[in-house]
């Protein structure tokens, strides 16, 4: 698998090149100056380049026939671009052995050897950390992207390119799993789709004739139901349905209603475009550990999950921010450190200005939970400020609401510090978990079983967490309790995620930050199309 050396015979029109290359590695004072300046000009502006091949003697790593063996571990991991989801123009091997192949001059080979440098560079960065830079994308994804150091990637080319690219891609048992989703539906796509009957429509139990027909066949072409040959809409398909709407995010009724017709009618490339960004998505949180004991909050999913050692141990519903720009929840992972009980509401300056204060120009006695604070900290009299004197930008008050049945934040809030001022915390607004679609706060995570949560994580230090909450809480005064051991928290964002058993689960792009993923990927040259090359 040499870089074009054993393809019909390709190279032997680059005598000259090749006379120069069979001494072994080339230096500066052997190479002739169209490599050089060749290879100068394409790394000009990378750096950490320039300075590797100076400080070799600008010896070859990839165009001499003692480079054989790297040339072809380099160019078959690039082969395997595609399986990722990653943009294969970037190291597209196919072009660099043609490149190889075509060489005539040094000039040549100069130019292919830096394009082969900065396309492993560029290998290695996106299957290690991600093609795409998010926040450039999506100003909500607050993650930050530990890139690899290009110094030291080049270091290892030499001599430990085969364990380098073999520990690329993330080690975290989904990323295998959404691979292995990956090429199913690629193969499902190359048959034509799911299936070629027409969309299905909203359907009630007890349904019989072609109804009932259709939905049974596209239940069990997706793997929710056993083959069978019943025409009913039955107790056996409405079971099936409600697998389907467990596994889709939707309230599992066993009704095809609205939502659940428009999951079974999802197309498999829009699957596939979930799978992808999924892949991208996991490598942008890179090899690092996510923590023996760690908090995943997927917004999609409505859900928050404490898993220890790989596995679930506790699962609770959650609400997240509402659309819009302001209040979507952001993605980013930070550390727990410690939770308040009977917490005060110090309302944001954002929400203060623009939701409270014109309500306090109409009714200054609106909201009279809340309490206003001057600049020294004091509790002010509503009766004796004049609002209407007041805009959004020179309002000097701040609101807050002390511990109390009915605060907003409930009676715990759990933090991990952050330049976001994002927490999770209980709320007195229960019937919303109820809702299938659970986007409904300023940007906050609200828990829908808050106590037990607490119960989970004071288990670690206390042997009565129950008792060692209620202390607290019994006392009505606000109070910390800090964590021995602080517990990294993950809040993501996959619409596409296989579970413990592979199962996939699929849910709603709610702020459509997927589809601008997709098209961003899509640009920078991923293939979407489902057939393999």
């Amino acid at each position: 698998m040499s870089f074009g050396l054993n393809r019909r015979g390709a190279l032997s029109v680059m005598a000259s090149g090749l006379a120069l290359l069979a001494g072994g590695p080339l230096r500066a004072s052997t190479l002739p100056t169209a490599y050089t300046q060749a290879l100068a000009e394409e790394l000009a502006d990378l750096t950490a380049a320039q300075d590797f091949y100076a400080t070799r003697g600008y010896a070859s790593l990839w165009t001499g026939p003692q480079d054989a063996d790297r040339r072809a571990l380099a160019l078959a991991a690039f082969d395997t671009a595609r399986d990722h989801g990653l943009p294969v123009p970037r190291y597209d091997a196919g072009a660099l052995r043609t490149a190889m192949a075509a060489a005539q001059t040094e000039g040549d080979l100069g130019r292919i050897e830096a394009r082969m440098t900065k396309a492993v560079l560029s290998f290695v960065r996106d299957l290690s950390s991600g093609a795409l830079t998010p926040s450039k994308i999506d100003d909500g994804i607050k993650r930050e992207i530990v890139r690899p150091d290009e110094a030291l990637t080049l270091s290892r080319l030499e001599t430990g390119l085969g364990d380098l690219l073999s520990n690329l891609a993330p080690q975290a048992p989904e990323y295998a799993r959404l691979m292995a989703e990956k090429f199913r539906l690629e193969d499902i796509l190359a048959r034509g789709g799911f299936d070629s009957a027409a969309p299905l429509s909203e359907t009630e139990p007890g349904t019989t004739g072609p109804a009932a027909v259709a939905l049974r066949d596209r239940l069990i072409a997706l793997g929710y139901l056993q083959a069978s040959f019943t025409e009913t809409y039955d107790a056996e398909l409405k079971a099936g349905v409600s697998r389907f709407q467990m596994a889709h995010g939707i309230l599992p009724d066993g009704v095809v209603g609205k939502s659940t017709a428009e999951a079974l009618n999802t197309p498999a490339d829009a699957r596939l475009k979930s799978v992808i960004v999924a892949m991208e998505r996991l490598r942008w949180m890179g090899n690092a550990p996510l923590g023996a004991r760690h908090i995943r909050v997927n917004q999609p999913e409505y859900k928050a999950r404490v898993i220890d050692d790989g596995a679930v141990t506790f699962e609770t519903r959650v609400i997240i921010g509402k659309t819009g720009h302001d209040t979507a929840s952001p993605e980013f992972s930070e550390l727990m450190e410690f939770m308040v009980i009977n917490p005060t509401w110090s309302v944001p300056r954002s929400i203060v200005v623009k939701e409270y204060l014109p309500q306090f120009q109409k009714n200054p006695g609106a909201q009279r939970q809340l309490q206003l604070i001057d600049r020294s900290g004091r509790v002010v009299d509503r009766s004796t400020v004049d609002f209407a004197a007041y805009t959004p930008g020179n309002f000097p008050f701040a609101l807050r609401q002390p511990p109390e049945d009915g605060n907003a934040l409930g009676k715990v809030k759990f933090m991990f510090p952050n330049q976001w001022n994002i927490y999770l915390h209980d709320t007195p607004t229960k019937p919303l978990f109820a809702k299938e679609v659970r986007a409904f706060s300023h940007g906050c995570i609200r828990v829908g079983s808050p106590f037990d949560l607490a119960y989970v994580l004071l288990a670690r230090q206390t042997d009565d967490p129950k008792a060692l909450f209620k202390e607290h809480l019994d006392t009505g005064r606000e109070t910390t309790l800090n964590f021995d051991t602080p517990i990294p928290v993950h809040l993501v964002y996959f619409t596409a995620w296989p579970d413990e058993t592979g199962q996939m689960n699929w849910f709603r792009d709610i702020y459509g930050r997927d589809a601008k993923l997709a098209d961003a990927l899509a640009e920078a040259g991923a293939d979407f199309g489902g057939t393999q090359a």
